[in-house]
């Protein structure tokens, strides 16, 4: 066997499609499939560097959706946050497993975003606040708090392996 060092880590380019809603796996969180105008769906392995590639795809489409317009730098980096948390923690970084990434679009309720992991999930309410005491000075532990002041609502599912965040 082959010391770690050695082996070569071989990255798939994600796959980005675009289909209407009437045809993609139905999206929970009040949204109503007859009303969404565009869903993205990709599943990427878990590799950090399949994360850029993929939110620039994503936002490449979230950008001529227009069902956000203005919003669309919170949008980024929430999802860059979710999906990095995803691919982090949930998977710990094995590209074996995948992370799943559904964008979904209603023009009067807004962008839905869904990131779904394997991982057994975290509990959202004992994550230690970034800004207050000797959290501040962490180099780590900004992305939740960071999703939930750039989103307008944020929901887990599945014990935190599953977030829904909504855009307005």
């Amino acid at each position: 066997m082959a010391p770690k060092s050695a082996k070569k880590s071989v990255t798939k380019k994600p796959v980005v499609k675009r289909r209407p809603a009437a045809k993609s796996r139905r999206l929970p969180v009040n949204f109503h499939s007859d009303n969404m105008s565009v869903v993205v769906d990709t599943t990427i392995p878990a590799d950090r560097n399949a994360i850029d590639p993929v939110v620039q795809k994503i936002m490449a489409t979230v950008r001529k959706m227009q069902c956000a317009a203005g919003k669309e730098d919170a949008i980024e980096l929430a999802l860059s946050e979710a999906l990095a948390n995803a691919v982090v923690h949930g998977c710990k970084c094995d590209p074996a497993k995948k992370v799943e990434c559904c964008v979904a679009c209603d023009e009067k309720t807004g962008m839905l975003i869904v990131v779904r992991d394997p991982g057994n999930g975290f509990k959202a309410g004992q994550i230690p606040n970034p800004v207050h005491g000797e959290n501040i000075f962490s180099s780590h532990g900004r992305g939740i708090y960071l999703i939930n002041q750039l989103m307008d609502e944020v929901r887990f599912h599945r014990n935190g392996a599953e977030i829904h965040m909504i855009k307005r």
